[in-house]
């Protein structure tokens, strides 16, 4: 681990990086890494065992725009945000399961 700083004390982008190992952008999109092959499948093979299993994420990455569509892709059921997060990330999912309406027709 990083040791702390002079003061003591760790910045917010330091804490961000040291926690998340995201680097200074918390928003990073879950598809962008391994995280979202791992998700992908497990929703596969959840859904092979259970076809009825109700899946989700929760955390800051639920209201991130573009991990929403990414969960809309892969067919989880929810997502979930801490809440200033909420109405974007609202928009962000009608508009996902919107273009996937629109493209599974």
């Amino acid at each position: 681990m990083t040791p702390p700083p002079p003061s003591g004390r760790y910045s917010e982008d330091q804490l961000r990086k040291l926690y998340y190992g995201l680097g200074s952008n918390l928003g990073t999109p879950v598809f962008q890494n391994r995280r979202g092959e791992l998700m992908q499948m497990a929703v596969e093979r959840g859904r092979q065992a259970r076809p009825d299993l109700k899946m989700g994420i929760c955390g800051e990455h639920g209201g991130d725009p573009e991990t929403i569509g990414f969960c809309e892709k892969i067919r989880l059921n929810y997502v979930s945000c801490s809440p200033y997060r909420v109405p974007v990330a609202r928009l962000a999912a009608a508009q996902a399961a919107l273009g996937r309406a629109l493209t599974d027709n």
